[in-house]
This record gives C-alpha cells, sequence and structure tokens, in this order.
C-alpha cells in the first residue's frame, strides 16, 4: 500500500536541505518506495517473463499472437533507470470509490507513468491516466477536488532527491508557482522530444482528457505543447479505450521524417508501443515520388475541387448499354433487353456508392432479372443459380463493357497528360487556365505525357490524386483515432486523404495558423475541418507558452499582424526571459560571425540548432567542417558529444533546440514563393529555441520585425 507522509514545508525540500536520513525523513520514506516500487516492476516483469503458454494455445498461429502479446508486455514493463517511476503524490481527504482508484483502498496515491503493483495486488503506483490521478493535473486553491496535499517529486539521473508540497485546503498557505515544475518545464532539451506527463497543465488536461466520440483541434502557438499534448491524448485514449483501438488501430501523422524521430521515444516512454507513425506521402505512397511540382501546380493539384474532376473521371468510364443480355443455360435461352440493362445501370449511378461495389453489384443485379424470367416460365432457381449466373461469360461480357474496370493511377495518367479528357471532365470546374496549369504537357512545348505508371515522374501532388482516385474506386480502410500534426500545412486534398482514414473514428487535430508554410495552407481551422470531413469539431487554442522564452516570443510575435492577425499573441510562463542577441555584420563576415555564435551556444548546457535558408545549408555545413565542429541532421539524435544540429528551414517546423543560432532572416524569407509565406517560415524558425537565440544577419531584417 502507498505510504503515508508528513506534510513539510511548501519550498522544494532536497536531500541536502531536508532533516537528517532516517525514519522521520520523509525524503527517504520516498526514496524507500521508490526502491520498492522499482522492485515491484521488476517482479512484474519476471512474472510476464515466466510465463508458459504451451499448454494454452490450440495452435502455431494462436501462439504466435499470444507471444506477441507477452512480448509486448515485457517490453512495456522495462523499467528506464532515468525515468521517474513516479512524479507525483496525491493524498486524498476522502478515499475515493474502489471503481475510481483501480482496486486501492488508500487515500493516497503515487502518480506515475504506468501501474505498478506489489505480490498482493495493492497498487504502489497508479497510472497518470486513472480517473483517481485527474487531480494531480487539475486541483487548485480554489478547487482542491478533495485533496489536502498534492507532492511533487524532483529527480536527477533517475534518483529522486527533492520533493514540494501544495496543501490545497490550508487557507493559511498561499497559492503559489511550483519551482519543481518550472525547473522540469526549463530543463535542458538534450537528445529527443520528451513526454510531459509530469507537467501537463490543466487546460492541456482537458484536452488529453476528451472523450473519443468526437474530434478535437488544437490551435496552438509555438512552445504551447500542442505535440505534446496530442501524443498524451493518444496514451489516455489507449488506456481508456485499448480494446476498442487495439481493432481499429491509431496512427500520429508528422510533417515529415525528422519530425516522426524526433518524436518517436515519447508513447514508448508512456508504455504504448503500438501506435504507427507517417507521413502524409507515407499514405499516399502508391507510386514512387520522383518529381517536384512548382508551386502553383502544386496549389491546383490540392484544391478541393479536384475531387469533383476525379469523381466525373472514374464516372466517365460507365456507358449505357445498347445490347441485350443473352444468358444461355442448357437449351434455354434468357434475354435482359438493353432497356432493363440502362435501369439497373442508371439505378446504381444514382447511388453514388464505390465505383468498384457497384461494379461487383452489377452483374448479381442481371443475374436477379434472368431469375426472375426463370420463375415467370415455371422454374425453382435458388442462390446458387443466380451465382452461377452472375459468373456467365454473356453477363461478365455485357458488365465489361458497361462498368469496365478502372486502374486509379492510369486514371491520374491520363487526366494529367491528355489535355482533351483533362478539360472534358473539368469543365465548368477548372479554368483553362489552370487546366494549362497542372498538364503535364502543354501543345508546342515538344513534352511528351508518360507511357506508364512506372515511368510517370509522380509528385506528391500526383499521389494524393491517385490516393483520391482509389477511394472512388474502393472505400479506404478507417482507423480508430488519428493525430495529425502541423496540419496547417495540409491542401484541401490531403485534409481528404486524411480525413478518409478516419471516417468512421475521431482525430486529433494540431497545428498553429500562423506556422503555416505553403501556398495553400488553411486560412481558418474550419474551412480545414470541413475538408477532413469532421465539420463542427471543437476547436481549442493553447495560448500559454511553456517552451519558447518570453523575450523570444515577444520578439517573433511581431511578424503576426502579417501572417495571422487574427490570432491572439502568446504569451510565456517561463520565469527566465532567456537569452536573446541581435548581431549584425558585413556580409563578407556572415558565415564566420554565424560559427563564432554557433561556439558561444556551446560553451552553454544543451542541445544547439544552427537553422539557416535551404540555400545556405551547403556552405554552412562546409564551413563547420573545416572548422572541425561536427553538426547533426535534423531528426538524429543529440548526446553530450554531438550537440549541434544543421537545419534548413524548411525542416525546422515541430523541433527544438536549448539554443538557437538563426543565419540570415531575410535569406529565409526570400527562399519561399511568396512573402507571407517565408514571413511565416521565419516566425517557425525564430521560435525553435527553449532557452536562448541569437540572430546573425548581413541583410536588412524584414520590416515586420521593426520594434513597435
Amino acid at each position: 500500500m502507498p505510504t503515508h507522509a508528513h506534510h513539510p514545508t511548501t519550498e522544494p525540500r532536497t536531500e541536502s536541505s531536508g532533516p537528517r536520513p532516517g525514519a522521520d525523513d520523509p525524503l527517504q520514506r520516498e526514496k524507500s518506495h521508490l526502491a520498492a516500487s522499482r522492485s515491484a516492476l521488476r517482479a512484474m516483469r519476471a512474472d510476464a517473463e515466466a510465463l508458459n503458454i504451451a499448454d494454452v494455445t490450440a495452435n502455431w498461429v494462436n501462439a504466435e499472437v499470444l507471444q506477441g502479446e507477452i512480448d509486448a508486455r515485457i517490453k512495456a514493463l522495462a523499467d528506464l533507470s532515468h525515468t521517474p517511476l513516479f512524479f507525483g503524490r496525491l493524498d486524498y481527504l476522502h478515499a475515493p470509490g474502489l471503481d475510481l482508484a483501480e482496486g486501492a483502498t488508500g487515500e493516497n496515491f503515487y502518480i506515475g507513468r504506468r501501474h505498478v503493483h506489489d505480490a498482493d495486488g495493492d497498487p504502489m503506483v497508479i497510472d497518470w491516466r486513472a480517473p483517481v490521478s485527474q487531480p494531480f493535473y487539475r486541483a487548485s486553491k480554489k478547487d482542491p477536488m478533495d485533496l489536502k496535499l498534492r507532492r511533487r517529486f524532483g529527480y536527477t539521473g533517475g534518483e529522486l532527491t527533492a520533493y514540494e508540497d501544495e496543501h490545497l485546503t490550508d487557507p493559511t498557505e498561499a497559492a503559489r508557482t511550483s519551482a519543481l515544475l518550472q525547473s522540469e518545464i526549463e530543463r535542458p532539451r538534450v537528445g529527443p522530444m520528451r513526454d510531459i506527463v509530469a507537467t501537463i497543465q490543466p487546460e492541456q488536461d482537458e484536452i488529453v482528457r476528451a472523450g473519443i466520440g468526437g474530434s478535437v483541434c488544437v490551435q496552438g502557438a509555438p512552445g504551447t505543447g500542442k505535440t505534446a499534448v496530442g501524443l498524451h491524448r493518444v496514451a489516455y485514449l489507449l488506456y481508456a479505450h485499448r480494446e476498442r483501438l487495439a481493432r481499429s488501430g491509431t496512427l500520429v501523422i508528422g510533417p515529415n521524417r525528422s519530425f516522426l524521430h524526433y518524436i518517436e521515444q515519447v508513447l514508448p516512454a508512456l508504455g504504448e508501443l503500438e501506435v504507427k507513425q507517417a507521413t502524409v506521402d507515407d499514405l499516399v505512397g502508391h507510386v514512387e515520388v520522383r518529381a517536384t511540382d512548382e508551386a502553383a501546380a502544386a496549389t491546383v493539384k490540392g484544391d478541393a475541387r479536384m475531387a469533383e474532376v476525379l469523381r466525373r473521371a472514374v464516372r466517365s468510364h460507365i456507358t449505357m448499354p445498347q445490347e441485350p443480355c443473352v444468358v444461355v443455360r442448357g437449351s434455354r435461352r434468357w434475354r435482359v433487353p438493353a432497356y432493363e440493362l440502362e435501369e439497373i445501370v442508371q439505378e446504381l449511378r444514382e447511388r453514388e456508392i464505390r465505383y468498384g461495389a457497384a461494379r461487383e453489384a452489377l452483374p448479381q443485379r442481371i443475374a436477379h432479372a434472368v431469375l426472375v424470367r426463370m420463375e415467370q416460365a415455371g422454374e425453382a432457381p435458388d442462390d446458387r443459380v443466380q451465382d452461377a449466373v452472375a459468373r456467365n461469360a454473356a453477363v461478365k461480357a455485357a458488365v465489361k463493357a458497361v462498368w469496365p474496370p478502372v486502374d486509379p493511377a492510369k486514371l491520374v495518367l491520363r487526366l494529367l497528360g491528355d489535355a482533351e479528357f483533362l478539360a472534358e471532365q473539368a469543365e465548368g470546374i477548372l479554368t483553362p487556365e489552370e487546366q494549362k496549369t497542372i498538364l503535364w504537357t502543354q501543345p508546342g512545348s515538344g513534352k511528351r505525357a508518360a507511357r506508364s505508371v512506372k515511368s510517370a515522374k509522380w509528385s506528391s501532388a500526383d499521389a494524393v490524386l491517385i490516393d483520391e482516385a482509389m477511394d472512388l474506386v474502393a472505400r479506404t480502410p478507417s482507423l480508430g483515432h488519428v493525430v495529425l500534426d502541423e496540419a496547417q500545412d495540409l491542401s484541401p486534398m490531403q485534409y481528404r486523404a486524411v480525413g478518409r482514414r478516419c471516417t468512421t473514428g475521431s482525430a486529433t487535430i494540431l497545428g498553429d495558423i500562423a506556422q503555416g508554410t505553403t501556398p495553400w495552407a488553411t486560412d481558418t481551422w474550419q474551412e480545414a475541418l470541413t475538408h477532413l470531413g469532421k465539420p463542427g469539431s471543437a476547436v481549442e487554442e493553447l495560448t500559454q507558452g511553456f517552451r519558447v522564452p518570453r523575450e523570444v516570443i515577444a520578439y517573433a510575435s511581431r511578424l503576426l499582424p502579417a501572417i495571422a492577425p487574427d490570432l491572439a499573441e502568446a504569451t510565456s510562463i517561463r520565469e527566465s526571459a532567456g537569452d536573446f542577441e541581435i548581431r549584425t555584420v558585413e556580409p563578407a563576415d556572415l558565415t564566420a560571425a554565424t560559427l563564432t555564435a554557433c561556439d558561444d551556444a556551446l560553451a552553454k548546457e544543451g542541445s544547439i540548432g544552427l537553422i539557416a535558408a535551404d540555400a545556405r545549408i551547403p556552405a554552412l555545413r562546409t564551413a563547420l567542417e573545416a572548422a572541425g565542429m561536427s553538426c547533426l541532421a535534423p531528426g538524429e539524435e543529440t548526446s553530450a558529444e554531438a550537440r549541434l544540429t544543421l537545419v534548413p528551414a524548411t525542416l525546422a517546423k515541430g523541433l527544438e533546440y536549448d539554443y538557437v543560432v538563426l543565419d540570415e532572416p531575410a535569406a529565409i524569407v526570400n527562399g519561399e514563393p511568396d512573402e507571407r509565406t517565408g514571413l511565416r517560415r521565419l516566425y517557425v524558425c525564430l521560435t525553435r529555441p527553449v532557452s536562448g537565440l541569437t540572430v546573425v544577419h548581413a541583410a536588412a531584417l524584414p520590416e515586420q520585425l521593426a520594434g513597435r
């Protein structure tokens, strides 16, 4: 059972400042409980490892499935030495109901990343997702939620070294900011993204614990923890609806591979090992992408109107029957006239079901018409006869003539390579200029359309069109829950591609309108949610920052009137203003000055990101190598020996570093097709630091950054 503890001071109590170690030392007692909990976790893992399934499985298939589940359980019970097993304790005034406390009967509960019980089955650590844990995140002096004490623990290298108490029902104790909480928020960010399970704030917890029945969109300013909130929401939903989501599946969608690599350790640290991760390009990877569209072409291809163009193109293959269908069975001939076939085809067209599903239904409809004639002639055919008629050569020929099979990739190949076919399908939808923009070939250009799907130089936008066409032919399977991060950058057609993956499930949409860095970036979340097929979903706004220093977010927010005038300016709860410096240099000295700024940052603790316009990356990499300064690529894990990452501006989104050196802002803005997109890209880059930012520039800074 969890032990009771006396109430020490509300200031953080460390080993050096606490009372003499012994039986009356609360810190020592908490250390003892930690040691006992770790021992219990090891015993739980040993029990799982000792399971023998030889006598409980009927065949090797069942054995493989069960062994896989056991292996996953063993992996989830790993004791990560540098990850605190519990980070808080709740002392209730009254014992919660047994159903709330997972069988616990006491009034004190240790809150951690996973449930741990002793040999008798009594809980030693309660999962942070359990209802009894919720007051750890939401209780306050105004609403103590039946708590008399909330204790937070501080750790150093996995060892418990401090604790801090809040007596929520003590009127003499003033509400104050938790020093341990502040310290955890501001801890240096060496390595991949970590969970925020110990620091979730009340407004974040509301989103994390929102029900699975509806979708949630989170508009989050830089540093507000929206990505972490989305990942913790997945972990919570898997806890609360595990059986349902185990059947239907969950998926996290990120903007690029570097981002996915950066976040990939968060869910495993919370004990969730089965959540898949992908980019939108991964979802629609039906063809090899070997080309990049011009912005104008990509914008038209990504427009929601293309869905109707594709629908028309698919259905253009349907032709009304001109001849009757004559089925020969034995000595009898059964004739279905053309007008009746036309009625069947027309009825299937009007039902607007998938092209492939209608094509599969058509032979059965024709066979049914034949069976009606058989019955009228006195025969008594059954279902087997109908199936046989549906497979008859004459029926197959009739179906192929009026409702031929459609290959989605070949369809898009024709649409983009055949001006006449495109004009027919896009009439009244796309202007002639827009049609020319997306055509692979234009009259007089001397270029030829691709001859085959394999030889075509497909772009990412083309792959999305193929995915749309595939769904028009056959329904895309739906998952139980999808998390879509950096959602503001998607085109309407990409939103549709994601939406198809959760038509019968729910979604968590994360993003920031101000960080939209594609020409087709969404202007409103309502528009995006409509394209996703989730209109009317709740939109929550996070404006309280935990990551970006106050001075840095204030400086970056100068761009908001130009890039997202309707958004509220973000604030930061960080007590440290952060290091912030702008260094103006001569053009000839730019690269050397940038390296000097990196050298200065490396003298401090934590990770360093050197962010620059994509065009500047090769020169900076060469200069770093010449100076003997090793650097990582985005997404690669930093370590004590390798802390500097060279980041192209286009890959900076979603990443964070303790210190950022930003090279030549004007080059970042000029690297984009228009000024708004360029300024949004700059806003993203400016808001990557956790502790400090140094801007190095030779060209004039954008006028929007001038003081207000």
